[in-house]
């Protein structure tokens, strides 16, 4: 565990601030879920939580899935990371952090498309290709996304019907 020099307080209704710096390094936004945990020794481990995370296995068959069907690599993420890849090495993308544009794409809640946005992601390998980004809503909060990308063609209708329909289904299993 790395130290951090900073000591907080709790207050007299049990709370404690997170320092900005420490929640802007990790990503840790307004509303998100944080996974308490606490150690023999008596540590209290702060963890973000994902729950779509929890579905690790099911997304990557589903990834896998879609990438079989439409022969375009596919990646499911949660808020944070890739939890899913079908399509390219896994290796390159798996648990590393998602591109900051994608976090802030996410946050619109609504289908994006590099046609109708002029603009690409930056997905490592992936920064000129068609892509389409389909954010996971579950009890209202963005908990991944859905992300189909194309070198060869850009993506239509079928594409964002399959990443709606996959967003709309992950979102099920949330419970």
């Amino acid at each position: 565990m790395k130290a951090t020099g900073i000591v907080r307080r709790i207050d007299d209704l049990g709370r404690i601030v997170i320092p900005k710096e420490i929640r802007r390094t990790l990503r840790i936004r307004e509303r998100d879920a944080l996974e308490i945990f606490t150690d023999r020794d008596g540590e209290v481990i702060l963890k973000k939580y994902s729950p779509i995370a929890d579905l690790e296995d099911f997304a990557q068959e589903y990834a896998e899935s879609l990438f079989e069907s439409t022969q375009h690599p596919c990646f499911i993420t949660d808020r944070d990371v890739f939890i899913a890849v079908a399509g390219v090495g896994k290796k390159a993308y798996m648990n590393k952090p998602i591109p900051d544009d994608l976090s802030e794409v996410l946050e619109e809640r609504r289908v994006f498309t590099s046609e109708e946005a002029g603009r690409h992601l930056a997905i490592p390998g992936f920064e000129t290709a068609h892509q389409v980004a389909v954010p996971i809503i579950h009890e209202g909060d963005v908990a991944g996304s859905v992300v189909l990308v194309s070198k060869d063609r850009a993506l239509g209708n079928v594409e964002i019907t399959l990443g709606q329909t996959a967003a709309d289904f992950l979102a099920k299993q949330l419970g």
